[in-house]
């Protein structure tokens, strides 16, 4: 096995170090100008757990179920009905102006090249354009999530782009990421999207109970009705035949007493059943604690302008010193073959 020959590859690069001082210097201006392209973007994290892991929550919950439920985070957030309600959330910018999310995303600025690329297919489509009938303009509140217009399915996609989840499966911690162009609205979408996450899962956890008691509660209703009208059915007998002694009278009151005896305990013990159904709705609901709250960054996430410059720097020196050392050398010896062969 032939030994590499530091000092000959150092020599030989030493020999070309106008060349790499170029490439670095092109390489420092690429990297700077890109940096500059892309817009700046601000990023907020929020970190949520279940309280009860940390003692406060209902001892009674399982902690295997709400590691389950919890876990769901990643998955609700993929969701079209998910990104379609936050969506429809207000949000502030850092100069005052308000608009709901699915506005905002669109005035998120994106680098120059994209436009260079997208241009040729927004020509075709604007030709296309004059030769068709304009379409009717779509109301953005009558959202269909059954059939979604090209437009929503679009800033459901660019929601998607800008909002990560994702959680500690040992530790139960789901860590939320946003990152727009204005800090601002990064942490208020941040902060909606954890809140509304956990009322998602509150809804998943509690929805058989919750269901049970709104039955229970219907029964109630119906109960108390049946209770107030055996009173006034008794009520009302019993002033009309007042000091009046017949067999008749008498077993009647006693019918319509028993009748009100009995109202009386289905609506007393449907009413107990309520606070029972009442107590494991209460003890059904997750208990969350914010580890991180989201704050307004006060410096941006991106773009890293000394790094893209120096990354750049570095990606150009290692490209010149392969054609320097190996490419310089095999493309000659290419040309040569293609010669020979003419």
């Amino acid at each position: 096995m032939k030994e590499i020959d530091l000092f000959a590859i150092f020599r030989k690069l030493y020999a070309q170090r106008k060349k790499l001082y170029k490439a670095v210097g092109i390489g420092l201006v690429v990297g700077i100008v890109l940096s500059f392209s892309l817009p700046t973007t601000y990023k907020v994290n929020v970190l949520s757990g279940l309280a009860s892991m940390f003692g406060l929550g209902n001892a009674s919950t399982g902690f295997g179920e709400d590691a389950l439920t919890f876990n769901m985070f990643p998955e609700i957030v993929k969701t079209n009905p998910f990104a379609l309600e936050l969506l429809q959330i207000p949000v502030k910018t850092r100069d005052g102006k308000e608009s709901l999310l699915y506005d905002y995303l669109d005035t998120q600025r994106k680098p120059w090249w994209t436009y260079v690329m997208n241009a040729p297919g927004m020509a075709v489509g604007g030709l296309m354009s004059l030769f068709r009938d304009e379409p009717e303009d779509t109301a953005r509140a009558a959202i269909d999530p059954f059939q979604l217009t090209p437009e929503q399915n679009e800033r459901i996609g660019m929601l998607k782009g800008v909002l990560k989840v994702k959680t500690d499966k040992k530790t139960n911690i789901t860590e939320v990421s946003v990152t727009l162009q204005d800090p601002l609205a990064t942490a208020i979408v941040a902060d909606s999207a954890i809140s509304k996450l956990q009322e998602y899962i509150t809804d998943y956890r509690t929805r058989k109970a919750r269901q049970d008691y709104d039955f229970q509660l219907h029964l109630c209703q119906q109960y108390r009705k049946e209770y107030f009208a055996a009173q006034q059915e008794y009520a009302k007998f019993a002033d009309a035949n007042r000091n009046i002694v017949l067999q008749t009278v008498t077993t009647e009151k006693d019918r319509l007493q028993k009748n009100l005896t009995l109202a009386e305990q289905i609506y007393s013990q449907s009413m107990a059943q309520l606070q029972v159904l009442r107590g494991k709705l209460q003890e059904a609901k997750p208990v969350f604690a914010v580890v991180e709250p989201a704050t307004v960054p006060l410096a941006p996430a991106s773009p890293k302008t000394s790094m893209l410059a120096v990354a750049f720097a570095f990606l150009a020196f290692l490209a010149e010193s392969g054609w320097i050392l190996f490419g310089k050398d095999l493309w000659a010896r290419v040309r040569n073959e293609l010669k020979k062969k003419d």
